[in-house]
Protein backbone atom coordinates (compact mmCIF):
# COMPACT_ATOMS: atom_id res chain seq x y z
CA UNK A 1 0.00 0.00 0.00
CA UNK A 2 2.83 2.35 -1.24
CA UNK A 3 -0.02 5.45 -1.19
CA UNK A 4 -1.81 5.01 2.31
CA UNK A 5 0.19 6.71 4.61
CA UNK A 6 -2.05 7.06 7.79
CA UNK A 7 -5.22 5.57 9.28
CA UNK A 8 -7.96 7.90 8.16
CA UNK A 9 -6.87 7.63 4.63
CA UNK A 10 -8.58 4.24 5.33
CA UNK A 11 -11.50 5.50 7.75
CA UNK A 12 -12.11 8.18 5.27
CA UNK A 13 -13.70 10.68 8.54
CA UNK A 14 -14.52 14.19 7.85
CA UNK A 15 -12.92 16.87 9.80
CA UNK A 16 -16.10 17.42 11.62
CA UNK A 17 -16.26 13.72 12.10
CA UNK A 18 -12.52 13.85 13.79
CA UNK A 19 -13.32 16.09 15.82
CA UNK A 20 -16.25 14.64 17.33
CA UNK A 21 -13.97 10.96 17.60
CA UNK A 22 -11.48 9.90 20.48
CA UNK A 23 -9.06 6.96 19.78
CA UNK A 24 -8.54 4.65 22.79
CA UNK A 25 -4.79 2.92 23.36
CA UNK A 26 -5.72 -0.76 25.04
CA UNK A 27 -2.97 -1.44 26.80
CA UNK A 28 -1.70 -3.49 29.77
CA UNK A 29 -3.53 -1.90 32.97
CA UNK A 30 -1.25 -3.10 35.59
CA UNK A 31 -2.87 -6.52 36.03
CA UNK A 32 -4.33 -7.73 32.50
CA UNK A 33 -2.84 -7.69 29.12
CA UNK A 34 -5.76 -6.90 26.35
CA UNK A 35 -4.01 -8.79 23.88
CA UNK A 36 -4.03 -11.78 26.33
CA UNK A 37 -8.45 -10.82 26.33
CA UNK A 38 -8.21 -10.40 22.51
CA UNK A 39 -6.67 -14.02 22.23
CA UNK A 40 -9.19 -15.62 24.04
CA UNK A 41 -12.04 -13.85 22.62
CA UNK A 42 -12.14 -10.76 20.67
CA UNK A 43 -14.99 -9.38 21.91
CA UNK A 44 -13.72 -8.97 25.19
CA UNK A 45 -12.26 -5.89 23.99
CA UNK A 46 -14.96 -4.15 23.45
CA UNK A 47 -15.59 -4.27 27.19
CA UNK A 48 -12.01 -2.69 27.61
CA UNK A 49 -13.39 -0.37 25.33
CA UNK A 50 -16.69 1.09 26.36
CA UNK A 51 -17.30 -0.38 29.72
CA UNK A 52 -13.83 -0.14 31.69
CA UNK A 53 -13.76 3.52 31.30
CA UNK A 54 -14.87 6.58 33.52
CA UNK A 55 -17.00 9.58 32.64
CA UNK A 56 -14.44 11.98 31.39
CA UNK A 57 -13.47 9.48 28.34
CA UNK A 58 -15.98 10.00 26.07
CA UNK A 59 -17.54 13.43 26.99
CA UNK A 60 -18.55 15.40 24.21
CA UNK A 61 -17.55 12.30 21.47
CA UNK A 62 -19.49 10.74 18.78
CA UNK A 63 -17.00 8.41 17.56
CA UNK A 64 -14.53 5.86 19.31
CA UNK A 65 -11.88 3.91 17.36
CA UNK A 66 -10.09 0.88 19.58
CA UNK A 67 -6.57 0.12 19.24
CA UNK A 68 -4.94 -2.89 20.90
CA UNK A 69 -1.56 -2.44 21.84
CA UNK A 70 0.80 -5.38 19.85
CA UNK A 71 3.88 -4.15 21.60
CA UNK A 72 6.83 -2.61 19.96
CA UNK A 73 5.33 -0.01 18.24
CA UNK A 74 2.45 -1.96 16.18
CA UNK A 75 -1.05 -1.43 17.61
CA UNK A 76 -4.25 -3.58 16.45
CA UNK A 77 -7.49 -2.06 14.93
CA UNK A 78 -10.71 -3.62 16.31
CA UNK A 79 -13.39 -1.33 16.36
CA UNK A 80 -14.79 1.63 15.20
CA UNK A 81 -18.12 2.64 16.53
CA UNK A 82 -20.54 5.63 17.43
CA UNK A 83 -21.24 6.48 21.08
CA UNK A 84 -25.25 6.41 21.37
CA UNK A 85 -25.89 6.82 25.20
CA UNK A 86 -23.27 8.05 27.83
CA UNK A 87 -24.48 5.29 30.54
CA UNK A 88 -22.60 7.58 33.39
CA UNK A 89 -25.55 10.03 32.99
CA UNK A 90 -27.88 7.52 34.22
CA UNK A 91 -25.47 6.08 37.68
CA UNK A 92 -24.05 3.53 35.32
CA UNK A 93 -20.50 3.25 33.91
CA UNK A 94 -19.47 2.97 30.01
CA UNK A 95 -20.72 3.91 27.04
CA UNK A 96 -23.38 2.26 25.05
CA UNK A 97 -22.02 2.15 20.91
CA UNK A 98 -23.13 0.94 17.78
CA UNK A 99 -20.18 -0.70 15.21
CA UNK A 100 -20.25 1.30 12.33
CA UNK A 101 -21.17 -1.82 9.79
CA UNK A 102 -18.54 -0.47 6.87
CA UNK A 103 -15.63 -1.02 9.00
CA UNK A 104 -16.11 -4.22 10.25
CA UNK A 105 -13.80 -5.84 7.80
CA UNK A 106 -11.04 -4.33 8.89
CA UNK A 107 -11.43 -5.71 12.71
CA UNK A 108 -8.68 -7.82 13.79
CA UNK A 109 -6.63 -7.37 10.75
CA UNK A 110 -5.84 -3.47 9.97
CA UNK A 111 -2.53 -2.69 11.68
CA UNK A 112 -1.11 0.58 12.75
CA UNK A 113 2.43 1.68 13.57
CA UNK A 114 2.81 4.51 16.23
CA UNK A 115 5.03 5.23 19.15
CA UNK A 116 2.84 5.68 22.11
CA UNK A 117 5.06 8.18 24.50
CA UNK A 118 2.45 9.42 26.99
CA UNK A 119 0.59 8.23 29.90
CA UNK A 120 -2.80 9.29 28.52
CA UNK A 121 -4.35 6.31 26.60
CA UNK A 122 -7.93 8.28 25.10
CA UNK A 123 -6.66 10.92 22.80
CA UNK A 124 -8.39 12.91 20.51
CA UNK A 125 -8.23 11.78 17.13
CA UNK A 126 -8.17 14.99 15.13
CA UNK A 127 -4.43 15.38 16.99
CA UNK A 128 -3.00 11.83 16.56
CA UNK A 129 -4.87 10.50 13.50
CA UNK A 130 -1.91 11.26 11.12
CA UNK A 131 0.43 9.96 13.20
CA UNK A 132 -1.30 6.32 12.92
CA UNK A 133 0.91 4.55 10.09
CA UNK A 134 -1.18 1.97 8.20
CA UNK A 135 1.32 -1.17 8.27
CA UNK A 136 -0.43 -3.39 6.47
CA UNK A 137 -4.04 -5.27 6.07
CA UNK A 138 -3.70 -9.14 7.31
CA UNK A 139 -5.38 -11.22 5.22
CA UNK A 140 -7.40 -13.33 8.05
CA UNK A 141 -8.07 -12.17 11.64
CA UNK A 142 -4.93 -11.23 13.70
CA UNK A 143 -3.61 -14.69 15.89
CA UNK A 144 -0.76 -15.01 17.39
CA UNK A 145 -0.43 -17.59 19.36
CA UNK A 146 2.82 -18.04 22.00
CA UNK A 147 5.51 -20.33 21.38
CA UNK A 148 4.45 -23.78 22.77
CA UNK A 149 7.45 -25.76 21.70
CA UNK A 150 9.39 -26.62 18.53
CA UNK A 151 8.02 -29.90 18.52
CA UNK A 152 4.69 -27.93 17.91
CA UNK A 153 5.85 -25.14 15.21
CA UNK A 154 3.65 -25.86 11.71
CA UNK A 155 2.87 -21.82 10.59
CA UNK A 156 1.64 -20.66 7.84
CA UNK A 157 3.48 -18.11 5.81
CA UNK A 158 1.39 -15.38 7.44
CA UNK A 159 1.58 -16.52 10.60
CA UNK A 160 5.21 -16.98 10.33
CA UNK A 161 5.51 -13.22 9.46
CA UNK A 162 3.27 -11.98 12.51
CA UNK A 163 5.09 -14.38 14.42
CA UNK A 164 8.69 -13.31 13.85
CA UNK A 165 7.69 -9.71 13.59
CA UNK A 166 5.80 -9.12 16.90
CA UNK A 167 5.26 -12.32 18.69
CA UNK A 168 8.35 -11.93 21.53
CA UNK A 169 7.76 -15.52 22.74
CA UNK A 170 9.15 -16.57 18.69
CA UNK A 171 11.68 -14.35 18.80
CA UNK A 172 13.27 -15.23 21.87
CA UNK A 173 12.62 -18.87 21.27
CA UNK A 174 14.36 -19.00 17.44
CA UNK A 175 16.64 -16.28 17.98
CA UNK A 176 19.90 -18.84 19.48
CA UNK A 177 18.48 -21.99 18.10
CA UNK A 178 20.28 -23.85 15.07
CA UNK A 179 17.42 -26.40 13.67
CA UNK A 180 16.73 -28.83 10.71
CA UNK A 181 13.44 -27.71 9.53
CA UNK A 182 11.04 -28.07 6.75
CA UNK A 183 9.28 -26.38 4.13
CA UNK A 184 5.90 -27.80 2.40
CA UNK A 185 4.15 -27.07 -0.60
CA UNK A 186 0.58 -27.52 0.71
CA UNK A 187 -0.78 -27.39 -2.56
CA UNK A 188 1.39 -29.93 -4.36
CA UNK A 189 2.26 -31.95 -1.46
CA UNK A 190 6.34 -31.32 -2.08
CA UNK A 191 8.93 -30.53 0.44
CA UNK A 192 11.93 -28.66 1.13
CA UNK A 193 14.85 -29.24 3.70
CA UNK A 194 16.61 -26.97 5.20
CA UNK A 195 18.99 -26.05 7.74
CA UNK A 196 20.15 -23.04 9.82
CA UNK A 197 23.55 -22.58 11.52
CA UNK A 198 25.83 -19.85 13.33
CA UNK A 199 26.91 -19.15 9.03
CA UNK A 200 23.09 -18.37 8.58
CA UNK A 201 22.85 -16.67 12.43
CA UNK A 202 20.22 -19.16 13.87
CA UNK A 203 16.62 -20.39 13.23
CA UNK A 204 15.39 -16.44 13.12
CA UNK A 205 17.42 -14.74 10.85
CA UNK A 206 17.15 -17.89 8.19
CA UNK A 207 12.98 -17.60 8.43
CA UNK A 208 13.49 -14.10 8.21
CA UNK A 209 14.93 -14.30 4.92
CA UNK A 210 11.87 -16.44 4.01
CA UNK A 211 9.45 -13.84 4.85
CA UNK A 212 11.41 -11.48 3.00
CA UNK A 213 11.71 -12.71 -0.18
CA UNK A 214 9.80 -16.41 0.14
CA UNK A 215 12.74 -18.19 -1.41
CA UNK A 216 15.69 -17.30 1.10
CA UNK A 217 18.30 -17.85 -1.91
CA UNK A 218 17.04 -21.62 -2.57
CA UNK A 219 17.04 -21.98 -6.06
CA UNK A 220 13.86 -24.04 -6.75
CA UNK A 221 12.13 -21.20 -4.25
CA UNK A 222 13.64 -18.82 -6.70
CA UNK A 223 12.39 -20.25 -9.82
CA UNK A 224 8.55 -20.19 -7.94
CA UNK A 225 8.79 -16.18 -6.84
CA UNK A 226 9.96 -15.53 -10.62
CA UNK A 227 7.34 -17.69 -12.30
CA UNK A 228 4.92 -14.95 -13.19
CA UNK A 229 2.28 -17.29 -12.88
CA UNK A 230 3.34 -18.24 -9.50
CA UNK A 231 5.15 -15.44 -8.02
CA UNK A 232 5.48 -14.48 -4.37
CA UNK A 233 1.66 -14.70 -3.53
CA UNK A 234 1.87 -18.47 -4.40
CA UNK A 235 4.23 -18.88 -1.45
CA UNK A 236 2.24 -16.88 0.91
CA UNK A 237 -0.60 -18.94 0.31
CA UNK A 238 0.34 -22.18 0.25
CA UNK A 239 3.92 -22.70 1.88
CA UNK A 240 4.07 -23.88 5.58
CA UNK A 241 7.03 -24.08 7.98
CA UNK A 242 7.86 -26.71 10.65
CA UNK A 243 10.88 -27.79 12.57
CA UNK A 244 12.30 -31.56 11.94
CA UNK A 245 15.22 -31.27 14.90
CA UNK A 246 16.41 -28.23 16.94
CA UNK A 247 19.97 -27.60 18.88
CA UNK A 248 21.82 -25.29 21.09
CA UNK A 249 24.18 -22.53 19.12
CA UNK A 250 27.03 -24.90 21.08
CA UNK A 251 26.16 -27.90 18.47
CA UNK A 252 28.98 -27.75 15.54
CA UNK A 253 26.96 -26.89 12.48
CA UNK A 254 28.72 -29.87 10.28
CA UNK A 255 26.64 -31.99 12.86
CA UNK A 256 23.23 -30.09 11.85
CA UNK A 257 24.47 -30.05 7.90
CA UNK A 258 24.87 -33.80 8.34
CA UNK A 259 21.45 -34.06 9.90
CA UNK A 260 19.72 -31.66 6.95
CA UNK A 261 21.46 -34.46 4.63
CA UNK A 262 19.80 -37.37 6.38
CA UNK A 263 16.29 -35.71 6.27
CA UNK A 264 16.24 -34.41 2.95
CA UNK A 265 17.05 -38.61 2.12
CA UNK A 266 14.23 -39.87 4.29
CA UNK A 267 11.98 -37.58 2.82
CA UNK A 268 13.21 -37.97 -1.05
CA UNK A 269 13.14 -33.76 -0.94
CA UNK A 270 15.71 -34.29 -3.63
CA UNK A 271 14.31 -36.81 -5.85
CA UNK A 272 10.69 -35.04 -5.28
CA UNK A 273 10.46 -31.60 -3.95
CA UNK A 274 12.45 -28.55 -4.17
CA UNK A 275 16.07 -29.40 -3.21
CA UNK A 276 18.40 -29.44 -5.17
CA UNK A 277 21.41 -30.50 -3.79
CA UNK A 278 22.08 -33.18 -1.21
Amino acid sequence: MPDIYNLNQILHFSREQLLKTKIRLNTYNGTTDPLDEFKKDPKSLLYWNFYNTNTKNYNNTKYSIGLLDLKNGYWLLFTVAEITRDLNLFGQVGYEYIELPEYKPLFGRLIVKYKNSTQQMVRKAINLIDELEVLEILPNEFTCEDFKGYDNVRLSYDQLKTALERNQTYINALGNQKAVYLITDTKNGKLYVGSATADDDMLLHRWRTYIENGHGGNEALLDIVNDPLLGFEYIKKYFQYSILENYNRKTDDEYIKERERYWKDVLKSIDFGYNRNK
